[in-house]
């Protein structure tokens, strides 16, 4: 059964999910294309919005708010896991040198919640807050392979959202690739979502199905044996975090 929502509450939120989610900001008849919404309902919603430093308006356009980054900054420090997940990327950079993150899963996409970046910068790194479709991520990918197949099926969209030429967009597809994630232990994605760049990532078994995971953002022409060794790397970092979260009791 389908829960009932309250309808200003509703839109509130697909307001600032929408202006969050757009690389511009947006003016209201923008807005009223995205959300749909009626635009008088709109337009008292966004005044009172403004009126609290949830959005603010530059000319006749709009963007978020500085009341918007206060709520996500509290959700990142009240997380008893991140402590010890940004121990894990220092240590992991330090060893392999590339880019490594920290992300969660948050229903069909992954929300990066960490990044320690790669001395070497290559200009394609998801930035904290980030929210990215799970099925073209490494770090969506090994943890949609802790649901069933039928979970998958249920919870991703149709279609699949291409982000390069190498976007896996066939479900059938995506689902073989699940399975050989689930028997080597860790996801392996090359340009699937940036031109250029590779992914390594390992889920941390610390909840059960797995929400987080840990991944290393590389170059995609390195050699399969430096593959393997971060890999090897992240596997063996991402474990030790997941015993350590489990003997501090985080879940």
């Amino acid at each position: 059964m389908e829960p009932q929502l309250v309808k200003s509450a509703e839109r509130t939120v697909r307001i600032l999910e929408a202006l969050a989610a757009s690389p511009d900001r947006l003016t209201l008849s923008a807005l009223q294309q995205v959300t749909g919404f009626p635009r008088s309902s709109l337009h008292a919603l966004m005044r009172t919005l403004a009126e609290l430093k949830w959005i603010e308006a530059t000319g006749s356009a709009y963007g978020i708010g500085p009341h918007a980054l206060l709520t996500g900054t509290a959700y990142l420090d009240k997380d008893l896991a991140l402590p010890l997940a940004h121990e894990t990327l220092e240590d992991l950079r330090e060893e392999i040198g590339h880019t490594v993150h920290f992300a969660r899963r948050d229903d069909a996409h992954v929300l990066y919640l960490a990044t320690r970046e790669s001395r070497e910068r290559h200009r394609t790194i998801p930035r904290v807050g980030r929210r990215l479709p799970a099925h073209v991520t490494a770090l969506g990918q090994v943890l949609l392979a802790q649901l069933t197949d039928d979970e998958v099926h249920a919870l991703l969209p149709t279609p699949l959202a291409r982000i390069t030429d190498h976007t896996i967009t066939d479900l059938p597809r995506l689902t073989s690739e699940l399975d050989q994630v689930r028997t080597r232990g860790y996801a392996y994605e090359r340009e699937q979502g940036t031109p250029g760049v590779a992914c390594v990532a390992v889920a941390v078994d610390y909840r059960i199905p797995a929400t987080d995971a840990i991944s290393c953002s590389m170059p995609s022409g390195l050699p399969p044996e430096e593959i393997e060794k971060i890999a090897d790397a992240v596997v063996r970092h991402t474990r030790k975090l997941a015993t350590a979260l489990r003997r501090e009791g985080i879940r």
